[in-house]
């Protein structure tokens, strides 16, 4: 039950009526209620999974709030987790690998392989409970005692397919302290999903007809061509995700949630590290939290700095797919974010001794990082190393006189939702729309409102796309 369909939004508007209809103290079985319902249409077997995810990470949560064995349970917890997480989604990949290896080395094997997809939203849920349990080993939230709020807590519809990864510090008090309906907070709510909604089907989807024909048949098309595809990917994803982010973060206020901020226009980022700090907050915070930090962070010898930044990274691609193309995109990442760390000071005398002015400074850096992000983008969406490399090849190559353009009409639909977004945030870089808006008279407003749904109903892309980080 995607959020860019019909169904959903029947779900949703059910689910809010009665959940505030209902008295405070049985709203959380309602919506733990919808929460596993929610998943359950996505597919029923992997509701299994997911309670077993919860159930787990719950007991073992009692267990090291009863002091002893407190390691036995993290341990524990975190294996089963991470296990799940590990098993469904690299089992074929290491099957694949072993067996490619086995051939090259003269030795071919034969391995099993999963028919299974792979569960939706398992990388989200099982980091939210492995984050939940790590707290709790530290002291820095107690062991949940409620089994329905817990359930509720990592099985949260809004966010469980893809994110925010929640902390329990954040969510679970809200479970308890459920208010009333506020109106200013649902008019808030809608106001972001509205905006996520232009992302996903204005921008987005619209970018994906040019994306899928140029990446699912890279051979026939020039270098113009491949790298045009390039950067309407490097758009389609950020407002894919951030789409999704975005309604998710509005339906939750909608019902009375603060969910915690996934991304800050990440485009406008002067560096790699940056740009971390500004996209998929939750995903980047939680390395940095339980994976940087316990390395040893920025605490060690600057050798090792590097080392667990390029560990960090080269992880967050294996996080986010059983596939050589995601391990090279988080290990260029780790490169990146190595190199400006080691070369941020002679860049700093390089540009002090030029005299060069703060803008253009500004202006270079945002360029440098955003090419070399949509450089890292070609390997994320390939579906091969092979097609991949290919598609470098061409982009620098020589070979720039054709440009693929299906229909010139929806060519400059796609250039004008990319200007169209990249001016909102151009604008939300100096000021907070949201705070301007609510400061104008009402009929303005609901004009900003109407005129957003028309350019969606125009411009809009309604086949009911899945969401890209739903695979995830």
């Amino acid at each position: 039950m995607l959020f860019n369909t019909i169904n959903f939004g029947w779900f949703f508007l059910l689910l809010a009526l009665l959940f505030f209809m209902l008295p405070q103290r049985h709203r959380w079985l309602f919506l733990l209620f919808c929460n596993l319902l929610y998943y359950f249409c996505f597919k029923a077997e992997y509701l299994v999974l997911l309670l077993i995810a919860i159930g787990v990470s719950y007991l073992c949560g009692l267990g090291m709030a009863r002091e002893k064995k407190r390691r036995f349970w993290l341990v524990l917890g975190l294996t089963v987790n991470i296990g799940i997480l590990v098993f469904f989604k690299y089992f074929n990949f290491l099957s694949h690998s072993l067996m490619d290896l086995g051939g090259t080395l003269g030795h071919p094997v034969t391995l099993p392989l999963l028919t299974w997809i792979l569960p939706v939203g398992i990388s989200f849920y099982t980091f939210t409970a492995s984050g939940y349990l790590i707290d709790v080993y530290r002291r820095k939230v107690e062991a949940e005692r409620h089994a329905g709020y817990y359930a509720a807590f990592i099985s949260f519809f809004p966010s469980i397919v893809s994110g925010p990864i929640e902390r329990a510090g954040n969510l679970l008090p809200q479970l308890r302290r459920q208010g009333e309906f506020d109106g200013a907070r649902a008019a808030a709510g809608m106001r972001l999903m509205l905006w996520g909604f232009f992302k996903k089907l204005v921008v987005a989807d619209r970018l994906a007809i040019y994306v899928n024909a140029v990446f699912g048949n890279p051979d026939p098309h020039s270098g113009a061509t491949l790298l045009v595809g390039s950067f309407f990917f490097t758009f389609q994803i950020y407002c894919d995700f951030s789409g999704y982010t975005d309604i998710a973060i509005g339906v939750a206020r909608i019902l009375g949630f603060d969910l915690m901020r996934n991304f800050n226009r990440p485009y406008f980022s002067r560096s790699i590290s940056e740009f971390w700090r500004r996209w998929h907050i939750s995903l980047s915070s939680w390395f940095r939290d339980y994976l940087y930090i316990p390395l040893g962070g920025s605490r060690v010898s600057v050798p090792r700095i590097y080392l667990n930044l390029f560990i960090v990274f080269f992880v967050s691609g294996m996080w986010h797919g059983a596939n050589w193309t995601f391990l090279v995109w988080g290990g260029l990442h780790g490169l990146y974010a190595v190199s400006s760390r080691f070369s941020q000071t002679g860049r700093d005398r390089i540009a002090a001794a030029l005299h060069v002015p703060a803008v253009v400074r500004r202006g270079w850096a945002i360029a440098v990082t955003f090419l070399l992000v949509n450089f890292a983008w070609v390997y994320f969406r390939a579906s091969d190393l092979a097609t991949a490399n290919k598609i470098m090849l061409k982009i620098f190559s020589a070979d720039y006189s054709r440009l693929f353009i299906p229909a010139m009409d929806q060519f400059i639909y796609s250039l004008v939702a990319i200007a169209l977004l990249l001016a909102v945030d151009l604008l939300q870089e100096r000021r907070s729309l949201a705070a301007w808006l609510d400061a104008r008279p009402l009929p303005l407003r609901w004009a900003v409102y109407g005129a957003v749904c028309l350019l969606i109903l125009l411009m809009g892309i309604f086949n009911g796309s899945q969401f890209i980080y739903a695979q995830f």
